[in-house]
């Protein structure tokens, strides 16, 4: 049995955190999903910005979009959308099946928008209704901007993908919207039946302090913030304001892990994998690794429910000189960040590649 497939049976959902045209239309998406258990799949602006810059496969579809008038922004989200819509449909079967546990995609407001909470609401209702499609989240960064953003947006019965969460911290606060979204819901008499996930960042914290640590703490950070976070998801998941919830309809907000592809070329290339394996989460993960996680992969023990180490290994990095909250701050702006350079990125090769198609036409 491939790890891939032990994972999905002891309760973790395997997603793939890439998408691009080829994979689609070439069947490997289908493939993966018969090989490899994948249940879901994740994409962000540098994902598409790989796909569109490094390949001709968008090119027809540029033209034809162009001949109706339209560039820019709206441009690239008919695009993504064309995409996505074609991965909902081929993850149908599983949101079905598992009465919209699983098979969901994901699409993400456009990250300028992280600090303004009014037009963050506004694009993801619309975004929704353009897909229209159940099984497609909208992603929100859970900056204090995007907090009220994920409540109301939740509250409108938008499912969602809240982004950009490195803490235990930025976990709880992206939870509490999301519940209030929901109990909001209840008040009112709608539907509590709303789904989200809440995606915990997890690598990038080992590879801001790489070269500050001493070898023996080396890439054991994220994986104790992991540990903490998952102590506080399942004491949130269990309490009483949780349990009222379900008993109206409602359902968990899961836990996701993102970014946990190995960016330490001395580490195990399934790391992150292997360490963070925990029922009712999803593992988000690169192409590379859910080929490597299938292929030499193994699965050692469970999450523990109670934190485990976390706790005496973020002392250590502490005693080290590590402000974790402090560091998670700054993770989270730099996310922010970088998802905007890669947002101008592409939407500069979308200009670019604009002009080339206008003069061959």
């Amino acid at each position: 049995m491939k790890a891939t497939q032990k994972l999905h049976e002891l309760g973790q959902s395997v997603w793939l955190d890439n998408i691009t045209r080829d994979l689609l239309t070439s069947g490997t998406l289908k493939r993966y999903i018969a090989d490899f258990s994948l249940t879901g799949l994740t994409s962000n602006p540098t994902i598409f910005d790989h796909a569109i810059k490094n390949s001709s496969h968008y090119d027809s579809a540029i033209r034809s979009k162009l001949s109706e008038g339209k560039s820019g922004e709206p441009l690239f989200f008919e695009l993504a959308l064309e995409d996505l819509s074609q991965a909902a449909d081929l993850f149908r079967p599983i949101w079905d099946r598992t009465n919209g546990v699983d098979g969901w995609v994901s699409l993400e407001v456009s990250p300028l928008l992280a600090h303004d909470t009014a037009s963050t609401i506004a694009a993801a209702k619309e975004l929704h209704a353009q897909a229209n499609r159940p099984n497609l989240f909208i992603k929100i960064p859970g900056t204090q901007e995007g907090l009220p953003a994920i409540e109301e947006s939740v509250f409108a019965g938008v499912p969602v993908n809240v982004t950009l969460l490195f803490s235990r911290e930025h976990y709880l606060a992206a939870s509490e919207a999301y519940l209030r979204g929901i109990e909001r819901r209840i008040a009112a008499g709608l539907n509590p039946n709303i789904g989200s996930v809440a995606s915990v960042f997890v690598s990038r914290w080992d590879a801001a302090i790489a070269n500050d640590v001493p070898a023996q703490l080396r890439n054991q950070l994220g994986i104790a913030i992991a540990k903490r976070t998952y102590k506080a998801a399942c004491e949130l998941l269990s309490s009483a304001r949780s349990r009222r919830i379900y008993n109206k309809g409602g359902r968990p907000q899961r836990l996701l892990w993102a970014s946990t592809g190995t960016k330490d070329p001395a580490a195990s290339d399934v790391l992150y994998v292997k360490a963070l394996a925990a029922p009712l989460t999803v593992n988000t993960m690169p192409e590379g690794t859910v080929k490597a996680l299938a292929d030499h992969g193994e699965i050692g023990e469970m999450l523990p429910s109670d934190g485990g180490d976390s706790e005496e290994v973020l002392s250590q990095f502490a005693k080290g000189g590590v402000d974790i909250e402090a560091l998670a701050a700054t993770l989270q702006d730099e996310g922010a960040k970088s998802f905007v350079n890669s947002w101008n990125e592409l939407m500069s090769v979308i200009s670019a590649k604009t002009e080339v198609l206008k003069k061959a036409s």
